[in-house]
């Protein structure tokens, strides 16, 4: 939620900065658009909203091999937990590779994450349409790729 609140602030995308929270109450970032008002806006959105709004609020991937930097794996709930695709790279024979970050509420420091099942890619992972992902913490299905 901070990395596309952030980015759309950054873009001076104001009226597309808005979250909705588990009983479908929508906030709405608004005037005045000052760094400090977003701020107290944020506050009130890390306080209301988390992975299950965010769940309810995304759009699901429908073919995982479309995958694209700012999708999130997200599973919703109590704790739930959501991973955001900070980049995709294509090679020469198509094959396609993805980095994950993640953070902790409330919009805690990120960091990349590193991938547990393959030391030899490092931090990317594989596209597979049949293989779950798995983060160090984690185990996403590739069902849960969502998009904004």
């Amino acid at each position: 939620m901070r990395l596309r609140a952030e980015y759309l602030f950054a873009c001076n995308s104001f009226k597309e900065i808005h979250f909705t929270d588990k009983d479908n109450t929508e906030y709405n970032f608004t005037t005045p658009y000052t760094t400090a008002h977003f701020k107290k806006y944020l506050d009130v959105v890390f306080g209301m909203c988390g992975s299950a709004s965010i769940a309810k609020q995304l759009k699901t991937v429908q073919t995982f091999s479309d995958i694209k930097p700012g999708d999130v794996t997200n599973r919703g709930g109590f704790p739930g937990h959501a991973v955001i695709v900070m980049d995709v790279a294509v090679n020469t024979t198509g094959k396609k590779i993805f980095l994950l970050a993640q953070s902790y509420m409330p919009a805690q420091d990120i960091h990349v994450l590193v991938n547990p099942r393959n030391n030899d890619l490092s931090h990317w992972y594989l596209i597979d349409e049949n293989l779950a992902i798995y983060t160090p913490e984690y185990l996403f299905k590739t069902s849960e790729l969502k998009t904004w």
